[in-house]
């Protein structure tokens, strides 16, 4: 494989196979159309007409990737929704395919109870279960024997992406209306507001029939989602972000064979062309970029190596020469522990990943001396190829390959574990004449550093334009792309 090939696979990481799984999971969420506008008459008709299966199509730009099962029961409890997904997706020429499979148990209002969720692709796979118990979500993730355990607390009642619809829609809106609902995304361990409204009524084909519906929109994030409901209250047609569409059909077509190659490359869609070309990137001391498209305070633009004034952003490469000595780079870390901590995916407390660690540096080392050893293991160790799951730092050390979030979770691991704060950001990149999607790190050396284990940078190059720190925050990239603009003004 090339050194440009290699180069680019390592931009496409997990975000959007969130985005798939979260968009999807709210758009295939319409199945009932009450009648009623009141909260008893509404469970009622919910109750009366709630069994329900359907299949669709999973559409990129008009070609077959994949397909969509869904069931929606009633039970003596409230409801049972399982739902299985199958896509194959194009990243910069490899082809990959991902499952995943939600159950969830709702209550009579539609509120969640509790679920599993799994998501599966070549050499990886995430599992996660949670219960509602009052006003905490307790979940477990990992596999038998060695699941962590996460409380999350939540003031307002909590759905599942697949339940917010059928609670609007029994509500029987009128065009105009809407209603935010607070989401628990599995996928992301995360709760996101998402906004939905009735816009109007149109006549679409569907399976060789016309049939009028009504057209729903789905905001998450600023990310627009549309779905149609027929006149008995079933999901007709979807189109998200992407060039994704969900179309209903048998069940017969919907298991038909996948095409081999799926032609759209979701890397090269949601890349941004640069208006220049950038000439020996590991040299530049600053960068300076007209940055449109992004609503004010939405994102990490401001800190650090960043400054913004308006729209205009200047990245400046770091020194690692003049750090602050050891004590007083403690002294001011004192109020950031946090991110010395073990998480569930980056788990700095793992006994294979501390005998790694202490492989690699040695107790005599500076801060500075083992963060470059920790980031050139990575880099020389771990195969670069994309990965659709969700980045686990244990197993990408097990199984040595992964794209830039698998690298960016390990090495925050690996430093973590050396004693070394670390956090994961993410952002876009500078290759061949466009900005790609990317993750890396900030490792806390005195100061907060910037480095790239993908491509063995320390510190990292001025084209890594970080939006988002913390791998929680990687979700929030979802409502910028397809919006945002950059103009590279001047690079020296």
């Amino acid at each position: 494989m090339s050194f440009h090939k290699i180069k680019l696979n390592w931009m496409i990481g997990i975000l959007f196979t969130l985005t798939f799984v979260f968009l999807m999971a709210i758009r295939l969420g319409i199945l009932q159309k009450g009648k009623n506008d009141h909260g008893g008459d509404r469970i009622s008709n919910i109750q009366a007409q709630m069994d329900r299966e359907i299949w669709m199509n999973i559409l990129q730009q008009g070609q077959k990737i994949g397909y969509v099962h869904r069931q929606f029961l009633k039970t003596d409890e409230g409801y049972e929704t399982l739902e299985s997904v199958f896509m194959r997706i194009n990243t910069l020429g490899m082809v990959q395919d991902v499952r995943f499979r939600t159950t969830g148990y709702l209550k009579h209002d539609l509120t969640l109870s509790s679920f599993d969720f799994e998501l599966q692709s070549s050499l990886f796979r995430f599992k996660v279960q949670g219960a509602v118990s009052g006003k905490i979500l307790i979940l477990f993730m990992g596999a038998p024997g060695s699941q962590k355990k996460i409380e999350i607390p939540f003031e307002r009642d909590i759905f599942l992406p697949a339940g917010i619809l059928e609670a609007f829609v029994n509500q029987n809106p009128k065009p105009g209306e809407s209603r935010t609902f607070h989401v628990f995304d599995p996928a992301t361990i995360a709760q996101r507001p998402v906004k939905v409204k009735i816009m109007t009524e149109e006549e679409i084909s569907v399976m060789g029939y016309k049939e009028k519906a009504k057209k729903v929109s789905v905001d998450f994030m600023g990310a627009p989602q549309f779905a149609w409901i027929g006149r008995d209250g079933t999901v007709l047609k979807e189109e998200g972000s992407l060039g994704i569409k969900l179309e209903q059909v048998a069940r017969e077509e919907a298991l038909q064979k996948v095409a081999y190659m799926p032609g759209s490359d979701i890397a090269e869609i949601v890349s941004l062309p640069a208006n220049r070309i950038l000439y020996r990137v590991d040299q530049l001391k600053e960068l300076k970029v007209k940055v449109n498209g992004i609503e004010e305070g939405g994102l990490f633009l401001e800190g650090d190596r960043q400054s913004l004034e308006g729209n205009i952003l200047t990245i400046r490469k770091e020194s690692v020469s003049h750090l602050p000595p050891r004590r007083k780079a403690e002294k001011m870390f004192s109020e950031k522990k946090t991110h010395l901590e073990s998480s569930p995916f980056i788990q700095s407390d793992h006994p294979e990943i501390k005998a790694k660690v202490k492989e690699i540096i040695s107790p005599m080392d500076s801060d500075v001396i083992k963060a470059k050893k920790l980031v050139s293991w990575v880099h020389n160790n771990i195969q670069k190829r994309p990965v659709l799951s969700i980045p686990n730092a244990l197993e990408t050390l097990q199984n040595r390959v992964g794209d830039c979030n698998e690298h960016a979770v390990l090495l925050a691991a690996m430093t973590r574990a050396s004693g070394i704060p670390a956090q994961v950001e993410a952002g876009l990149v500078y290759q061949r004449g466009r900005f790609y999607y990317h993750a890396w790190n900030v490792l806390y050396l005195g100061t907060w550093i910037t480095v790239d284990s993908v491509m063995g940078q320390f510190p990292a190059d001025v084209t890594h334009i970080r939006f988002v720190r913390g791998t929680e925050r990687q979700v929030d990239l979802i409502g910028i792309i397809g919006k945002v603009r950059l103009e590279i003004l001047s690079a020296s």
